[in-house]
């Protein structure tokens, strides 16, 4: 590609830098493939497709931020949101999956206008830092949840909600080796640690005996041709999608504020922010398309730039690898549970620690944002878990006569969140 594409030298980087700044990051975040594709199969999507369609999203999500925000972002299928397509949209809600991708298009839609115009420092003011934060906190107990309850250490107990997994049993075993393996890799910064947890685990599970039944032979486009352009909004007018459409905008607006923000800054180039984030609503749109749960700015990218990444051919090299990898999603079948579950773990665990920046001192904010955190994984919904936080803000708010603290669009959200639970109670 020509250097003057992205300003190498404005940049005081070279293409064989961003290169291997976008090895790097690819190797760091090529796990996501597997993961994103088994949760998403969790939905009842074919999980050959699923990979293809989390291949296809990243590929297209680089692309358009490295030739659009030309920022060494990389973007791809968000843990946590995936969680919430697949246990919240589908399981809790009762949408279809295609249904699911249409809640997708709808809110990349959305959060593509909003990325556009002053919309973004508009909603972004109105939430409160606390709200924002609990529910990160939230999304990551969730992820530590569904991974405890894939690897079968926790499991439904007989006098209790849940209960603790046979330690007998193989599969728990694996599950608890394989956590150990990739938190000392994680925990000493190994690169591309949790594709290595992956590879141990599946290891593990082989000296265990218990993989799954073997690898498909060829690749079929046809698994694939069931979730292309498959999203449907036959049912766009209903107040279960709109909630959802709503759900989703919010956490994926949210959430790429924050990553895209400090990516930047750590990159060293705030002013890249706006078009970034841009990128990231386009790329929310694309997901649905393409048959993902929607993207997001990737936290992983700090290796890329820690690897001296600054310009969009980090990104793009990064993408590119995506593409290769389709030659091997055959053997994707063969990754047993005990080699993902502890990824969610490890992830979650991550967005758990951002608790550090709540403040309980104004228990007004403290108890909704506590509501969000609980609700989210209790419920399995991070939807509901979001509209008890917002609903219960926005009342103590107005009981402690703080009314000036609840900003105009937050009590239109919280207002049509008590909408909804009112009409189902109705109904």
């Amino acid at each position: 590609m020509k250097r003057g594409l992205f300003h190498l030298k404005e940049h005081k980087t070279s293409a064989k830098q961003e290169i291997i700044a976008g090895l790097t990051g690819f190797f760091t975040i090529v796990y996501i493939i597997a993961v994103n594709a088994l949760i998403l199969s969790e939905a009842g999507m074919p999980l050959e497709g699923a990979m293809l369609a989390t291949i296809l999203t990243s590929f297209f999500g680089c692309l358009i931020m490295g030739l659009w925000a030309n920022a060494p972002i990389l973007v791809v299928p968000g843990m946590g949101i995936n969680a919430m397509f697949s246990y919240t949209l589908v399981h809790s809600v009762g949408l279809t999956w295609q249904d699911a991708l249409g809640v997708i298009v709808i809110s990349g839609i959305v959060f593509t206008v909003i990325s556009f115009t002053k919309l973004t420092k508009i909603i972004n003011n109105a939430i409160p830092n606390t709200l924002k934060e609990a529910i990160t906190i939230g999304i990551g107990l969730f992820l530590i949840l569904i991974g405890l309850e894939n690897g079968h250490i926790i499991e439904r107990g007989e006098q209790s909600i849940v209960a603790l997994g046979n330690l007998n049993d193989p599969q728990v075993l694996a599950t608890i080796l394989t956590l150990i393996f990739g938190l000392i890799l994680f925990i000493r910064n190994v690169k591309a640690n949790f594709l290595w947890t992956i590879l141990i685990g599946t290891a593990i599970a082989f000296l265990f005996d218990i993989l799954p039944n073997g690898t498909n032979q060829s690749l079929s486009i046809e698994s694939y041709a069931e979730i292309f352009f498959a999203f449907s909004v036959e049912h766009w007018a209903t107040l279960p999608f709109l909630i959802a459409v709503f759900s989703i905008t919010m956490v994926v607006v949210f959430e790429n504020l924050g990553l895209v923000g400090g990516l930047v800054n750590l990159a060293e180039r705030p002013e890249k922010f706006r078009k970034a984030f841009q990128a990231n609503g386009i790329s929310v749109f694309l997901s649905g398309i393409f048959g993902s749960s929607p993207t997001v700015a990737s936290a992983e990218t700090t290796a890329a730039i820690s690897a001296g990444g600054r310009t969009g051919l980090t990104a793009i090299t990064s993408g590119i690898l995506f593409l290769i990898v389709i030659f091997f999603i055959p053997y994707v079948n063969i990754i047993p549970s005990n080699a993902i579950a502890p990824v969610l773990i490890i992830v979650g665990g991550l967005m758990v620690q951002n608790i550090k920046n709540l403040s309980f001192r104004d228990l007004s904010e403290a108890f909704p944002a506590i509501f969000i955190i609980t609700m989210i994984p209790f419920t399995y919904s991070i939807a509901d878990g979001i509209a008890f936080g917002f609903i219960m803000f926005a009342v103590l708010k107005l009981a402690t006569g703080k009314v000036q603290k609840v900003s105009l669009p937050l009590f239109i959200i919280a207002s049509l969140f008590l909408l909804n639970y009112i009409i189902q109670f109705i109904s």
